[in-house]
């Protein structure tokens, strides 16, 4: 189990890390931040969502396209926090082993990956890129399934209490 673990740790790392890296991009050069078809990602969404141009959009309301802008970077603000926070947990507390970092990084990622997704489905902006997302999350997943925290029914896990000490007081 502890190989496992190992395993699972680093692949929980480097999918956050993934992520936090494209919320960085979101969050300071949304610009650049590719999406379908290689156009940057509030252009390939806007376009693809209102059937508009963007280019028209920022001629006609550029105020309206700054403020998509800041709501993006917003956004990408919040996939940057999450994935500090998930690189923090996974190095450390799912490192170890403790039950409430597996369910932490379970519920986190799964929304964290789960709105993205939901955002390039709504706006039908799915490229390549894109796909990287699917990828993470199932490499997520995967890691959690072969660290789980329960085993079968009828055993009971061992749950730490104070001091190191598991529920019977033993270490």
């Amino acid at each position: 189990m502890k190989r496992l673990r190992r395993v699972a740790w680093l692949v929980m790392v480097i999918a956050d890390a993934g992520l936090l890296a494209w919320g960085m991009m979101a969050a300071l050069a949304p610009e650049h931040l590719l999406g379908p078809g290689f156009a940057p990602i509030l252009t390939a969404g806007y376009e693809s969502f209102t059937r508009s141009s963007w280019s028209e959009l920022t001629g006609t309301s550029p105020m309206t396209t700054a403020f998509m802008t800041v709501l993006f970077r917003v956004y990408g603000a919040y996939v940057v926090a999450f994935g500090l926070l998930a690189v923090a947990v996974a190095i450390t507390a799912f490192r170890r082993g403790e039950r409430w970092a597996w369910w932490a990084l379970l519920v986190g990622n799964t929304i964290a990956f789960g709105s993205a997704m939901t955002y390039d489905w709504t706006v039908s902006a799915i490229g390549p890129f894109e796909l990287t997302e699917y990828l993470g999350l199932a490499l997520i997943w995967g890691a959690l399934a072969v660290t789980t925290p329960f085993r079968a029914a009828g055993r009971p896990v061992p749950s730490p209490g104070l001091h190191g000490r598991d529920v019977s007081g033993r270490l």
